[in-house]
């Protein structure tokens, strides 16, 4: 409101009873499927200590579980291992992520604001409204401007403050790990593709021009049997070329670095395997297995362990801004004061406030006498509404259960006509669920021919994406699993 004609501003800020104390300890957390990573890490004297480094594994998955329990369940961890901090900052699951990038065309940056809007109506495959939206934006050498719109359902971020309520932990951030393990803003990020090992996939980021140019996540890259845990490297070093297919030429171009984050044997097995397959790019390939001793600008541990919750912790005691934060920003009750009475209108508010109670009171008194006459006229209609309502209970039970539509011949047509007529692919079971989540396994003569059978598939306007799951078996008989869920309204339907 500050600028308006006949507009008084308080700034609030400059009061020295207002102002925060400095942190002096952060607990970082990691949320990676089932598993928990976190560590408290505080700053005594200006230099950072690590303390209280933990893993465990939740039962309660925090989606779909009370968020009393999951709460009760962290809190019940972190006791046992005796961490009493309770600001917390919170890296979400890659997973929960979507992700869309635009070029921003000459025009005033007041407008830039309204531009991004409509893109991620237009780039998101929902409604942006059900999203919490973060912005990362970059500049290339040759002048032109590019952001990155990343969104994360409003669903989950609010069953995830409900859970670290229970847990008796107070958020100050929720972040991406990858993008603390690669932070955009520095200079030596530029044009640095970072490949972050999680519990069941690979994370995908690419930093160019100050700014996250592509963030990704590459699922099938881990293939879990039991304990043991196999990194994919063809897969990998493949999603790596076509995301980089994907960009701009002055970005691609630009990107000559792969570093990867992860366990120190996994990150170096998936290094070796991908290393001669990125050659032909002019790729770089290295695993980071240490902090840079100014990469925080403070003294930092030594031989401290790069993990991304580490990165998220000291990002926030340094003051180092993070490329996303999803959480919801909090509007404080002198922020609310501020609002209130920042227009010098004061007296005029005053002035009317006996008028506006009065009038509420005769509406409360209008409503009043509506009730009782409404209720009146319940009581006399009460007992045929009641006999209606037990005719159309028993309606209801004994009409035909069987569903007169054909969404399942159609479900099971479009899928045949995605498989090739050569039978390359051949399916051994289908199962539809509900009809509308369908999961297809089968074996196929090759590779090749099964990511040709997803991709017809994702043309079908009513399928807006195909979840291959991981292969086993070699070549002809490679052996497949996948699923959708089927849309009537299309791609494009909230």
């Amino acid at each position: 409101m500050a600028g308006g004609k006949g507009y008084a501003m308080i700034n609030l800020p400059k009061l020295d009873f207002l102002k925060r104390q400095r942190l002096t300890g952060m607990l970082g957390l990691v949320l990676d499927g089932s598993r928990l990573d976190g560590l408290v890490l505080r700053r005594p004297n200006g230099a950072l200590e690590i303390q209280h480094p933990f893993s465990v594994s939740l039962s309660l998955d925090p989606l779909t579980n009370d968020p009393e329990l999951v709460g009760r369940e962290i809190r019940n961890h972190l006791d046992a291992l005796e961490v009493r901090e309770h600001n917390c900052v919170v890296g979400l699951p890659l997973k929960w992520v979507l992700a869309t990038h635009t070029e921003i065309p000459q025009m005033p940056e007041a407008d830039v604001a309204n531009f991004l809007q409509i893109e991620a109506e237009r780039g998101f495959p929902c409604d942006a409204q059900t999203l919490q939206v973060a912005t990362s934006r970059c500049h290339s050498a040759a002048g032109k401007d590019y952001a990155m719109l990343v969104g994360i359902p409003r669903t989950h971020v609010a069953v995830l403050e409900k859970v670290l309520k229970a847990a008796k932990l107070k958020p100050s951030a929720f972040a991406l790990g990858i993008a603390a393990l690669q932070p955009a803003g520095v200079d030596s990020s530029n044009g640095v593709l970072a490949l972050a090992i999680g519990e069941s996939h690979v994370g995908l980021q690419i930093t160019f021009g100050g700014g996250v140019i592509a963030l990704r996540t590459l699922e099938g890259a881990i293939e879990t049997e039991g304990s043991f845990r196999q990194l994919k490297g063809d897969l990998v070093a493949r999603e790596v070329r076509i995301t980089l297919g994907q960009l701009p030429d002055e970005v691609r171009a630009a990107v000559r670095r792969v570093r990867i984050f992860g366990p120190r044997d996994l990150a170096r097995q998936l290094a070796d395997e991908i290393e001669l397959r990125l050659e032909p790019m002019n790729l770089q390939v290295e695993v980071v297995t240490a902090y840079a001793a100014d990469e925080f600008g403070v003294q930092f541990p030594k031989d401290a362990a790069v993990s991304p919750a580490l990165s998220l912790a000291a990002e926030r005691l340094t003051g180092r801004c993070g490329a996303f934060d999803f959480l919801p920003p909090k509007v404080t009750a002198w922020q609310q004061m501020a609002a209130r009475y920042s227009s010098g209108k004061l007296r005029a508010i005053l002035t009317v406030a006996g008028s506006v109670a009065l009038l509420v009171g005769l509406l409360f008194s209008v409503q009043q006498f509506q009730l009782w006459r409404l209720g009146a006229q319940w009581s006399k209609m009460k007992p045929a509404v009641l006999q209606l309502e037990g005719i159309e209970a028993s309606i209801k039970q004994y009409r035909p259960w069987f569903d007169d539509t054909i969404r399942g011949l159609t479900i099971l047509r479009r899928l045949t006509e995605a498989f090739p007529e050569d039978g390359s692919v051949t399916a051994k079971t289908i199962e539809i669920r509900d009809f509308n989540t369908v999961v297809c396994s089968g074996t196929s003569r090759n590779y090749q021919a099964l990511l040709k059978t997803v991709e017809r598939l994702r043309t079908v306007p009513q399928i807006p994406d195909v979840n291959l799951g991981a292969t086993r078996g070699q070549p002809p008989a490679l052996q497949f699993t996948f699923s959708f869920v089927w849309n009537e309204g299309g791609k494009n339907a909230n």
